[in-house]
């Protein structure tokens, strides 16, 4: 493990593998280096670049700074610009495509840009996100209730079927969900406004200069793929790519190929 430290005093963990061009991936919620897809991402991208994973503040050995803005992750994600030499492809997965997203407008010198299922809410093919759902949020970490703030995230921000939520708390996973609960907020605040159900902002992206590659899959559900071909036309000369047999559990040996390619091309 290595660290950076943002521009707050942050340290940001990471680990680097592989050769050639730089490739930073974000993770989606309550996911780190030792926990969800970006490990063995990593493995299949390491032959073809110098990848780096990292743990989002809050999240496994990163440390975290109140208070918490977007902005704070952004500012880390260009730490590890910097550390991997001065520019980088970024790829993100859920709300780590709209953090990378967010980099991007902000500047950040990324070379090639890559996100995977967004999760926007444009239209009626699923509820809205409730108008109260950040609040609640905030109330379950606040008063030391992690499970409590997982299950909203579950049913009311990515709409998981009750009885599957009621399973994994029997798994041996979700004491290690519970314990990166507290970040669910910090997710909550990439989606303000862009889950209710309305069309996208007019203009939103519109700074967004990179090459930009959106992707969903072809087996995720309407409103997920609702969502990301309204993103790939708002973001300016941005490419619009399903990858087939898919779902919003992207499996890394699917993706692979795909950002090879890409950000090889």
């Amino acid at each position: 493990m290595s660290t950076v430290t943002s521009q707050d005093g942050t340290s940001i963990a990471y680990t680097r593998t592989g050769s050639g061009p730089a490739v930073i991936l974000v993770d989606g919620a309550m996911c780190h280096r030792e926990f969800g897809p970006a490990k063995p991402l990593a493995a299949e991208l390491a032959p073809h670049f110098t990848v780096y994973t990292y743990d989002r503040r809050g999240r496994g050995e990163s440390g975290d700074t109140e208070p918490f803005s977007v902005a704070r992750e952004v500012e880390d994600i260009a730490a590890l610009i910097k550390e991997a030499g001065g520019t980088a492809h970024v790829y993100g997965i859920s709300s780590g495509a709209a953090l990378a997203l967010e980099a991007a407008k902000a500047g950040l010198p990324i070379t090639k840009l890559a996100v995977y299922e967004f999760p926007l809410v444009v239209d009626d093919t699923r509820p809205p996100v409730p108008a109260d759902y950040t609040e609640r949020l905030e109330n379950a970490i606040a008063t030391g209730k992690p499970g409590a703030a997982i299950k909203i995230f579950m049913r009311d921000g990515v709409r998981v079927p009750a009885p599957v939520v009621l399973m994994m708390q029997l798994m041996p996973a979700w004491p290690k969900l519970k314990k990166v609960a507290p970040t669910l907020r910090y997710d909550a605040a990439l989606f303000d406004g862009l889950q209710d159900g309305t069309p996208l902002p007019e203009g939103y992206w519109a700074s967004v200069s990179v090459p930009t590659l959106v992707m969903d899959g072809g087996k995720s559900p309407a409103w997920i793929r609702n969502g990301v071909a309204a993103l790939a036309g708002a973001v300016p000369g941005a490419e619009h790519r399903t990858i087939e047999g898919q779902t919003h559990m992207l499996k890394p040996k699917a993706v692979a190929p795909v950002l090879i390619e890409y950000f090889n091309g």
